[in-house]
């Protein structure tokens, strides 16, 4: 259908929008790169036009060009975060993530992903940890983090390569991974398990197990729990710790939306 088909456009209408718009939408899972000559038969624009609307997404930073290839980039989630965050997922995850704190004596945290860092937007301490001060809004280095390789795992791999292609490794312990090749291997085997460890690369100490939550096709966030080596009392991350985490995210995208299948 052209963008000029249809019924009478009011006085108001920003045909330009409408353009814009369809050029976006016209990548898909099925489509997830295509030529000015495929947007242009997609949106019925003219090559000529097709382009302009194509360089001036990537100026802005919707788009990402690769020789003759355009794709999405991770910025086109702006257009849903606002949406998402009037449905309050914190607000429907935060019961969710008491109980598991409380069962398993560990912090559970939920993040987004933000350009290139994690973003916390729900928080539940551990039980014993009563002094501890939950800072929603704290950003992380999304590499560096269990729920941002989680996240970053869970793209497309256009976006992921785009990733790593920018990504700056900085030491924070002895164990962090040493470089985007390194980074890129350990995101390939995320994506293949469905979840995500990290141990002592952040904090001596400290291991991240992280899960997504998703609803249908959508990943719509990441969920953690801090384990610290002293506390695991016998548990295997695999066995118990994993399926319950699941278990949770599966529960916290029921409440939030309903059952994808």
């Amino acid at each position: 259908m052209s963008p000029d088909d249809g019924p009478q456009k009011s006085a108001h209408y920003v045909k330009s929008a409408e353009k814009t718009l369809a050029v976006l939408l016209a990548f898909n899972g099925e489509n997830p790169q295509l030529s000015v000559t495929q947007v242009a038969e997609a949106t019925n624009l003219t090559r000529a036009a097709a382009r302009r609307f194509l360089l001036t997404l990537v100026d802005l930073g919707y788009l990402s060009a690769v020789g003759t290839q355009f794709a999405l980039t991770p910025r086109v989630l702006d257009f849903g975060a606002g949406f998402l965050a009037g449905l309050d997922l914190p607000k429907v995850a935060q019961p969710h993530l008491n109980a598991l704190a409380l069962d398993l004596d560990e912090s559970a945290t939920l993040s987004i992903l933000d350009a290139d860092d994690i973003v916390y937007i729900a928080r539940a301490a551990a039980p014993r940890l009563h002094a501890v001060t939950v800072n929603l809004g704290n950003r992380l280095p999304a590499w560096a983090t269990s729920m941002g390789r989680m996240l970053i795992a869970e793209l497309p791999e256009t976006f992921q390569e785009q990733f790593l292609s920018r990504v700056q490794i900085s030491p924070f312990t002895d164990h962090t991974v040493s470089s985007a090749v390194e980074l890129g291997h350990e995101l390939n085997r995320i994506r293949q398990q469905g979840w995500c460890l990290v141990s002592q690369e952040l904090d001596d100490g400290l291991r991240g197990l992280a899960v997504p939550i998703r609803r249908g096709d959508n990943t719509l966030a990441a969920l953690n729990v801090s384990l610290h080596t002293s506390h695991l009392r016998g548990l295997s991350v695999e066995d118990d710790l994993v399926p319950r985490l699941q278990h949770v995210a599966a529960s916290i995208a029921e409440d939030f939306g309903g059952r994808s299948d």
